[in-house]
Parts: structure tokens; sequence; C-alpha cells
């Protein structure tokens, strides 16, 4: 089976972390306390660097944290792009202010800064900039905006962990910066996430809101745990009659496997356990996945030159790349008028493809109202989440697997 989205980044040793957890009693007691939170945030100042990073239970904390921290009040305004996920708007909406969508560029799939510009108002507050799969926005264009209408800038790296412009890492280059360790992200911890800033007054606040956090309970940082340890049963079953993907469905339909996004969020709804802290279990992984980060990013920037050189001569058309940057491509989009078909097919032949976004603000039923987006408001986001299909890029797609995915594409 080729997929793009189940559990992709899981290694090994992840597996033997999230069991000594859980089937270990004298680990117990460090499940949610120890050494290892504090050793992923030493990673991460050393790497970006950067003076201030501070982790929390989820990327969408960590932006929460990160608007707190700068102290945005009700009825501000924060500028984001549209082709994204809903969990940004609500880290907005949660702490009072309002999101305000720009549209993006059609080939590039971040902001578009003309639009961007458009909608600044005396109410804005800050500006998101979203990395989108990994390919770099324009942070040139968008500093020189920001700087004019003396807005902070906060960078969305949920997909850009290890990428660059102009030889400066992202998250290094804003007032503050979000990173995700979700599942499908560049690293993974099933959950967890970073903030980083280089300002002292933010790095203070994001601090002492981190401090002032609970954790999240042990039978939901079990289902986390228990994550790597089911896909990896699950897997090699997905398609022998159909026993590994019902064995995930019934795990999490008796809560035993942790979901990436609840129901509630699509109406615009926060976590009721989140904020939380970032729990030691899940940090010793984040701290395995650290270990190879350089080489995970090396992998997919592999599969992704073998796609767009496979590819260059298709009809079917891939995003431009930014030359001033380092892109890490988290997954490697195309695009095509008829993506739902397009998947289908290929799903006969047990090659499951990614459809982030399906939705101008993802997932699919995300209530518009509740999260402040006026359908037709931006078209070029529209289109393309009608028409976007990730190929996958993680450190389990073999160049022989790549190639099955070009022959099917090309013969279909």
């Amino acid at each position: 089976m080729i997929h793009t989205s189940l559990s992709p980044n899981t290694t090994l040793k992840d597996i033997f972390i999230a069991k000594s957890y859980i089937f270990f009693p004298w680990k117990w007691l460090s499940i949610r306390h120890g050494k290892y939170v504090h050793q992923i945030e030493e990673k991460f100042k050393k790497y970006l660097p950067i003076k201030h990073a501070v982790s929390f239970d989820s990327g969408r904390s960590a932006l929460y944290a990160i608007l707190k921290a700068m102290n945005v009040q009700k009825g501000d305004e924060i500028i984001l792009q549209a082709y994204t996920c809903v969990v940004v708007p609500n880290a907005i909406i949660h702490a009072g202010a309002v999101p305000i969508y720009a549209d993006i560029e059609k080939d590039s799939l971040n902001i578009d800064q003309n639009d961007l510009e458009k909608k600044i108002t005396p109410k804005t507050k800050a500006i998101i900039i979203q990395n989108t799969f990994g390919a770099i926005a324009d942070y040139e264009k968008i500093q020189t905006i920001a700087n004019k209408h003396k807005l902070k800038i906060i960078e969305d790296c949920a997909h850009s962990l290890g990428a660059e412009f102009k030889n400066k890492k992202i998250g290094t280059i804003g007032d503050a910066a979000m990173f995700s360790f979700g599942r499908d992200k560049v690293i993974s911890a099933v959950y967890g996430g970073m903030a980083v800033t280089n300002n002292p007054e933010i790095g203070k606040n994001l601090k002492k809101f981190q401090q002032d956090l609970s954790y999240q309970s042990y039978k939901k940082i079990y289902s986390h745990l228990l994550h790597p340890i089911i896909f990896a049963i699950s897997l090699p079953l997905y398609n022998f009659l159909h026993l590994g993907k019902i064995m995930i469905l019934f795990f999490q339909k008796i809560n035993l496997l942790s979901k990436a996004l609840i129901q509630e969020e699509k109406k615009g709804k926060f976590p009721k356990s989140q904020p939380s802290c970032f729990p030691n279990a899940l940090a010793e992984i984040a701290c395995n996945q650290m270990k190879n980060l350089d080489k995970f990013n090396k992998h997919r920037k592999n599969i992704a030159d073998f796609y767009q050189q496979e590819l260059s001569e298709s009809i079917l058309r891939t995003p431009k790349v930014n030359k001033s940057s380092k892109n890490i491509y988290l997954r490697f989009t195309i695009f095509i008028s008829q993506r739902d078909e397009l998947m289908r097919l290929a799903a006969k032949q047990h090659i499951y493809l990614g459809d982030w976004y399906d939705n101008v603000i993802a997932p699919k039923n995300v209530d518009f109202e509740s999260v402040f987006y006026q359908k037709g408001s931006c078209k070029n986001a529209e289109k393309r989440a009608l028409e976007s299909i990730n190929l996958p890029t993680h450190i389990h797609i073999t160049l022989k697997k790549a190639e099955k995915i070009i022959d099917f594409l090309k013969n279909n």
C-alpha cells in the first residue's frame, strides 16, 4: 500500500518509545513530567537558532499562546490566508480576535501579497504567513508590507520545519512562529507544538503562559501513545479484507485512538482540553524524530525532485518554486480538475493520495460563518481546494513507490 498521511513519519524507535510508556509500569510516572520536554525545547533553540522555544500540546495551542503573548485584544484583526486548516482561525477566534482572510497565489498556494495589503485596516494587529506544504512564501514582500503598516508577523511553520528563506531558517524571520508535531507533520509526536521567538517580551509571556497550564488526562495521552503502535499493526493489514482500516476506525470509535481534529472544531470551537502542557512521553518521541529531521527532509526533497522531473511535460500542473527559498516538501502538490475521480481510481490500486486542502477552510463541512469566512471572497483558494492532490514524500516512500505513482498518473 502507498499512502500519504497514515502515520507517515513513524520509525521503529518511536514505536518502542510509545510501548515503553504503556507497558512498563516504572515509566508511568514520567508520562507527564520528565527531562524530554526541556530537551526538545533546547533542540529547537539550537537548531533554528532562536532565543526562546516554548512547548505546548499542539500547534494550535502554540499559535493561541503567541496571540496571547502579543497581547491580542478583543476585536483585533489577524490576517491569514484562505486555503488553510480550521485550527488556525479557531486559535484566532479563541484569543478574542477576528480572522481576516486573504486570497492565495494560484501557483504557490501561499498568501497573495496584493490581496493581503487590501485587507489591512486600522484594527489589523498581525499577519500570519503560512508556508503551504513546506513551500516558502515571499517573506521579503510580506515583511515590507508589515513594516509599512507596523504589523507583527507570525510564521505558521506547521509544514516547514527545516526550510529556509535566503539562508535563514523559517521560524526565525518574523516576530514569532509556531510549529506542529502532529501525526502527519514534518516531525511527528502524534500531538505537540512549539512557539518560538527572539523577542524577549513575547518569550517571557510565552513561558508564563505555559507555566499556568495543566496537562491533558492520562487517558488522552495514552490514546496518543497508542497511535504509532496501532498503526504499525494495522497498516500492513489495511487492504487485507479491510482489516487494518476497520481496526483504526474501531479504536477511534472507542476513544482509544486520538483523532487529528474533533467535530467541534469544524464549528469554530477550540478543544476544551487545550491549550495544555506537552507531555514528557510525547516529547521523547519528538526528540527522536528531531534526530532524523535533516534525513527526513533530504528524502522528501529527493522524492519531490523526482516528481517534478517526471511531471515537467505532463498536463498536470505543479506549484512554482520561490528561487530564494529552500523548500522541504512535506507533500508534493499537483492540480487537476477531476481530482475526486483520480483519487478514487488510485485507491483501487491501493494508492491513497492526499487531498489537503479539500476545502477553502479545511476539512470539509467546516461552518464558514462560525470562522468568519465569506464564500466567494477568496476565489483562487476556493478553486485550488477543488483541484489539489498531494503526492507522498515521506520516509516510507521509496523511489520504486514514487515510480508507481508516476506510472499511475501518466496512464490515467
